[in-house]
């Protein structure tokens, strides 16, 4: 299952039923789970950690150091989990020393072509990154986010659980749960609905939600003002306190 033209180092450990394909080059230090699937000319180097059944296409580039002056050849890290999907000429950089030494990539994530994720990120689960989209160092994306083709996220930044970003979203802060964003520089434009309505959101939940919205952005209030109005709110609709946890820690201000 592994083609005799790839390149794998002896210090690679491979599942058995890994498949690699023609001119792939598989560094050392580099462990892939069972049923995951790497594609022709795909460079992976070490210390890399991937789990089972992903599917990485053609000439995609992965674990390799960061693009960050102060790297110095530390033995830092990239984590994959399970599941995910990653195409073609995608780039996922390791982490750095001063980031935490790990970028992590968690499950069932849906990566397109030409995606870059830069060293110390973060993504959690059942993501979609349409095609040429790219983050920055030590950005975090919750789980569910959805980021249009072509979205650039500035480093340090969060994008919050089932967010949503248009095309060409240039984003600079953070992204609170729920919303839809677009635009150079990025702006709120409600709440996004359908994708709620996609994960089995109840119709009283999206209600709940979307006042919640109204409260952070149509009414006048501060965010400290808004955040008392939402923790009141929150007894009613506990999905309201991944809006207050953005709001709390937010490091660089939201997307207002």
């Amino acid at each position: 299952m592994i083609d005799s033209r790839a390149v794998i180092d002896p210090e690679a450990a491979l599942a058995s039923n890994v498949i690699v394909g023609p001119y792939a080059i598989i560094g050392a230090n580099v462990t892939i789970g069972a049923g995951t699937t790497v594609g022709p000319h795909t460079v992976i180097h070490g210390p890399t950690r991937i789990g089972r059944d992903n599917k990485i296409f053609q000439f995609s580039s992965i674990g390799d150091d960061p693009q960050d002056k102060k790297y110095h050849g530390e033995p830092t890290e990239l984590h994959i989990g399970n599941g995910n999907t990653i195409r073609e000429y995608c780039t996922i950089n390791r982490g750095t020393v001063q980031g935490g030494g790990i970028t992590k990539i968690g499950d069932d994530n849906w990566i397109m072509a030409y995606v870059h994720i830069a060293h110390d990120c973060n993504v959690g689960n059942h993501t979609i990154f349409a095609n040429a989209a790219s983050l920055a160092g030590h950005v975090l994306v919750g789980d569910w986010a959805i980021l249009g083709g072509f979205t650039l996220v500035h480093q340090f930044c969060t994008l919050g659980e089932h967010c949503f970003t248009a095309f060409g979203s240039v984003i600079s802060k953070d992204v609170p749960p729920y919303i839809l964003v677009s635009g150079h520089n990025a702006r709120p434009h409600g709440l996004n609905t359908e994708g709620l309505r996609r994960r089995g959101f109840s119709a009283e939940t999206i209600r709940n939600l979307r006042q919640a919205y109204k409260v952070l952005y149509r009414s006048g209030l501060t965010v400290d003002q808004a955040l008392i109005r939402l923790h009141e709110m929150s007894a009613e609709c506990p999905e309201i306190n991944l809006f207050i946890e953005m709001l709390a820690n937010a490091t660089r201000g939201i997307i207002r």
